[in-house]
């Protein structure tokens, strides 16, 4: 029960927080003030903080060892990638382009994210 639980939080989490990229990557497009807001600075890393903890419960309450899980490897590679190329979207990139750029790759890496968690393989979308 509490497996299911952990995976529902992860799941919503995870739409969660793709949906707000998203949107603050429209605010970024755009050049809205709401990006500045204090609400949008702080409400990502807290969906960030229950999604990443949530599929740390999963992983315990299922007693793998990640690292000999090729597609926990991956997963947790594009993760990485993932974040970088958010901060590089939002806030740390030097120019407009850049920084659209950043936020294409970013999706493309959430999508490949997610292509591995359901095929549980590194192939992502390849396999399934």
């Amino acid at each position: 029960m509490l497996y299911l639980f952990l995976k529902y939080i992860h799941v919503v989490a995870a739409v969660a927080t793709i949906s707000g990229f998203v949107l603050r990557g429209y605010w970024m497009l755009i050049e809205s003030k709401k990006l500045q807001h204090s609400v949008t600075r702080v409400v990502p890393h807290v969906i960030d903080t229950v999604f990443l903890l949530a599929g740390i419960g999963l992983i315990w309450l299922s007693h793998v060892e990640p690292l000999k899980q090729p597609w926990l490897i991956a997963k947790f590679a594009g993760l990485i990638v993932y974040v970088l190329l958010g901060a590089v979207a939002i806030r740390r990139g030097p120019t407009k382009e850049i920084r659209t750029i950043a936020l294409a790759g970013a999706v493309a890496v959430f999508a490949y994210i997610v292509g591995v968690a359901l095929s549980k393989s590194p192939l992502s979308w390849l396999s399934v």
